[in-house]
């Protein structure tokens, strides 16, 4: 099993973005001294949800100060770059940093940074499935051209091509966030391993793996690439010596920002949107995912594990809003649950 943590640059009331992105990148060190096998890092647009606009160029940061960890992007939004672009970043970060950096894209939402950006609504509703199979392409072939609905170039070199000296001759890993039925067959399609929300429990992702097994064998993906298909299950971890101290401590700091952060999302069409409770939203995370003692983090990890099949994790550790005591935090994870997971 492989644990990691999940970054967000979250911003709390009463803090600066300075502060929230100094947090990000300090506990994305103690993860490391701490023993953790990974790091993701999510990227918002204009809300204080997450003050980190670029996940791949935190991670950039992140693979210079680290020397063993895994860093990946939860996620890159697709229909706001350029899926070359990305794709050279990705290829110079996997080169460079020895393997150590997963890719992970998303979709995004229906927000204002498709007006901003210069891309549109149309690449969020329509146009994911020919970037990310432009974006593949240039991770895994030598030249790339393009002749698509939304991208026409000719055949250009792949520089730098991210299968050179090293083992690894696929290139960077990619991981696709998955929502619906319909991601779930993008990805399983593509052989492409899923990371699954924090907002679900484990009966709706265990549907879920079994759902992306049943296209990936459909699509003639064979039985050792589908049982090897690294699925990525994020969650929220806080260990604290009883369980209600740990519930406490996120029911006093996590809706304030889930509220600022949720409400300054705006659509770029005008559409309605629905909202979460922040508090019960807060509690419902609290009650699927190892929030309490250390034993009960590591019961509710292998029973997920055991329920779903996902052996990696992705853990938001940042709950309290804290430095110090998100730091504190992720050397508990390290000393006293993952011990008994490996």
């Amino acid at each position: 099993m492989r644990v990691g943590s999940f970054v967000l640059g979250a911003q709390f009331p009463g803090q600066g973005q300075g502060e929230a992105l100094h947090r990000a990148v300090r506990s994305a060190e103690v993860a490391e001294e701490a023993g953790l096998d990974s790091v993701w890092l999510a990227e918002h647009h204009f809300v204080p949800y997450g003050t980190c606009p670029s996940a791949i160029t935190l991670a950039a940061l992140l693979l210079g100060r680290t020397r063993r960890i895994r860093v990946g992007t939860a996620v890159s939004v697709l229909p706001t770059v350029h899926p070359v672009a990305l794709g050279e970043q990705a290829a110079l970060l996997h080169l460079t940093s020895g393997g150590r950096f997963s890719l992970g894209v998303g979709r995004g939402g229906p927000w204002v940074d498709l007006e901003v950006f210069g891309s549109g609504l149309e690449a969020y509703e329509q146009g994911f499935p020919e970037s990310l199979d432009l974006l593949v392409r240039w991770l895994r072939e030598p030249s790339v051209g393009a002749d698509g609905a939304r991208f026409r170039f000719r055949e250009v070199p792949v520089v730098p091509r991210p299968s050179e000296a090293l083992t690894d001759a696929t290139g960077p890993e990619v991981v696709v966030a998955c929502t619906s039925p319909t991601s779930v067959r993008l990805a399983a399609e593509r052989g492409l391993p899923m990371l699954l929300g924090m907002h679900v429990g484990d009966e709706e992702k265990a549907e879920m793996v079994a759902l992306w097994r049943k296209y990936a064998r459909a699509a003639g993906r064979s039985g050792d690439e589908i049982r090897a298909a690294g699925h990525v299950s994020a969650g929220v971890c806080q260990i604290a010596d009883r369980r209600t101290d740990a519930v406490e401590t996120l029911v006093k700091a996590m809706p304030g920002w889930l509220k600022q952060g949720l409400d300054a999302h705006v659509t770029v069409d005008g559409r309605a949107r629905s909202m979460r409770d922040p508090v019960a939203y807060t509690e419902l995370l609290c009650g699927l995912h190892p929030v309490g003692t250390a034993r009960l983090c590591v019961d509710r990890l292998a029973a997920t594990s055991e329920r779903t099949g996902i052996s990696r994790f992705s853990l938001l550790v940042e709950g309290s809003g804290d430095l110090s005591a998100t730091e504190e935090n992720v050397r508990r994870l390290g000393a006293e649950v993952l011990p008994h997971l490996r």
